[in-house]
């Protein structure tokens, strides 16, 4: 195993507190830090909408990262992927990027109640231009797809303890 990087990924409801956790996972371990947020806004501005247009673009942002990523971490280097991991399918590509480099890797679980995510949302958006995610209803409609990681995915996981 390359013992030299790991990769590290976070699960977790909308607003949970996964963007800060990973600023701070980057900083602690020097590690490259790639924000999905950020990447679909300049790649798709104005594009994503609402959940369909992120369905949509996401996983083309995946396939298009998936080899940077491996080859940074297969030559030493730590990535931290603030990107979703809330499903057994999205943690899927995640297996597939520290397989294919023989890496390392932690998967963050942030257990946070609907209460203080949904007070964390709303204090987010008074902060932010774009609130289309912003909403009680986006967050119970996205939250309705949440899957939290089990022992039978054999990932090596640090629970975050919210609630």
């Amino acid at each position: 195993m390359n013992t030299k990087s790991t990769l590290f990924f976070f699960c977790g409801k909308m607003a949970a507190g996964k963007s800060t956790l990973a600023r701070q996972i980057a900083k602690e371990y020097n590690a490259i830090l790639v924000v999905e947020d950020e990447l679909l806004v300049q790649l798709y501005p104005d594009e994503i909408v609402d959940i369909p247009s992120y369905i949509k673009y996401s996983p083309r942002l995946r396939t298009a990262i998936s080899s940077h990523v491996s080859d940074l971490l297969s030559r030493g280097i730590s990535v931290v992927l603030d990107f979703s991991a809330n499903t057994i399918n999205q943690r899927k590509w995640f297996r597939g990027l520290f397989e294919k480099a023989n890496a390392a890797h932690r998967l963050y679980f942030i257990n946070a109640t609907d209460d203080l995510c949904k007070r964390q949302l709303k204090e987010r958006s008074k902060n932010q231009s774009e609130s289309a995610f912003a909403s009680d209803t986006v967050f119970e409609e996205i939250t309705k797809y949440f899957q939290p990681p089990s022992e039978d995915e054999q990932f090596n996981i640090v629970v975050y303890d919210r609630s």
